[in-house]
C-alpha cells in the first residue's frame, strides 16, 4: 500500500511552491481564486501518489472528494463553528467561504491530472515498445 514515489513528491513540491507564490503575489480575480484551487487538486494528488501506492483513478477522486469536502465544510462554517475565524492558517487551510464555481475549479484540475496521468501513459508504453 506505501511506496514512496519521487517523481510524484518533486511535483508536489514543485506546486506547493507555485501555491504560495500565488498566495503572496498574486492578488487578482481569477488566478488567485481560481489557478490556485485548480492546481491544489493536483498538488494534493502528486502529494498522495508520492506514498500510497494507488491507481490514478482511485488517488483522483479521493483528492476530488476530499476537496469538495473541505468546500462543504466552508459552506457549513466550520472555521467559525470551531472558532478559529481569527487564525491566519486555519483560513489558509481550510477557506474562508464557499463558492460552486471552486467545485469546478476542483474539477477541472482533476480533468487535467488524469489527461496528463493518460497521455503519460501512452507515451510511456510507446517508448517501451520502441
Amino acid at each position: 500500500m506505501f511506496r514512496f514515489q519521487w517523481k510524484y513528491f518533486i511535483l508536489s513540491v514543485l506546486l506547493f511552491f507555485v501555491e504560495v507564490l500565488i498566495a503572496v503575489y498574486m492578488h487578482d480575480q481569477i488566478i488567485r481564486p481560481y489557478g490556485g484551487d485548480l492546481l491544489v487538486v493536483m498538488l494534493l494528488y502528486c502529494f498522495v501518489k508520492s506514498f500510497l501506492k494507488i491507481s490514478v483513478m482511485k488517488a483522483a477522486i479521493l483528492v476530488l472528494l476530499f476537496s469538495y469536502l473541505i468546500e462543504f465544510l466552508q459552506y457549513l462554517n466550520l472555521i467559525e463553528f470551531l472558532g478559529l475565524q481569527e487564525s491566519r492558517l486555519a483560513n489558509i487551510v481550510m477557506g474562508n467561504y464557499f463558492e460552486w464555481i471552486d467545485l469546478i475549479a476542483y474539477t477541472v484540475g482533476i480533468a487535467i491530472v488524469l489527461l496528463i496521468e493518460k497521455g503519460s501513459f501512452y507515451l510511456n508504453k510507446s517508448l517501451k515498445t520502441e
